[in-house]
């Protein structure tokens, strides 16, 4: 685990469009959990929630109240789900980013063979903005033929992995292949620890 830093950086500081973070996690024992928690065949894309709203996971709470901006999620609580709480690895990886920023939607997401995730933006999620979160994505299984494009431009990911991606930009995915790509994705609100780590590690790649 590395030290917090508590320099503020400023706001609009450009961190670029992908940066490998120097967080490495065990493959076998995310995929082997992972699969464990695939209950049912699916078409083209499957999502398994991990961490999610509070009212979703414990249905005998209220609602949250309206909120005025939901970007950055401070609207609601987040609890970890039933299925998060049964991979006890999972777990580990989601802890240590608990331990240092403020973790909300967790997710696993599957991609079928030979699909595609047509591009988009996702216009909250990338540190430029000042009111977001971020999501770091941890590939689980990929195979040769799996592309992730941002700006026109593939992103080399490998199994085990964290990246920084600003997904305020233009993004797709491309499975050309004969297996599912799987991936973690960890969504953080920002603070000084991970825009540095992002920071130093963009530094490092340049």
């Amino acid at each position: 685990m590395q030290k917090k830093d508590t320099t503020t950086l400023p706001i609009n500081d450009t961190f670029g469009d992908r940066i490998q973070l120097p967080f490495n996690f065990e493959t076998s024992q995310m995929l082997e959990e992972a699969r464990a928690l695939q209950l049912d065949s699916f078409e083209y894309y499957n999502v398994i929630p991990l961490r999610s709203p509070a009212h979703l996971v414990d249905t005998s709470l209220p609602f949250p109240p309206p909120a005025e901006d939901y970007a950055d999620g401070s609207w609601t609580d987040w609890l970890d789900t039933a299925a998060l709480e049964k991979s006890p690895y999972l777990t580990q990886v989601v802890d240590f980013f608990k331990e240092n920023t403020t973790v909300t939607l967790v997710r696993i997401l599957r991609l079928a063979p030979h699909s595609v995730v047509k591009e988009h933006t996702d216009p909250t999620l990338g540190l430029e903005i000042e009111k977001s979160v971020i999501r770091l994505t941890i590939p689980i299984l990929n195979n040769k033929d799996v592309t992730f494009y941002l700006n026109d431009t593939p992103v080399l990911m490998e199994p085990g992995e964290c990246w920084y991606m600003r997904l305020t930009d233009p993004h797709k995915v491309i499975n050309n292949g004969d297996e599912e790509r799987i991936n973690l994705t960890i969504d953080v609100i920002p603070n000084d620890w991970i825009r540095q780590i992002i920071k130093e590690s963009g530094q490092n790649m340049s």
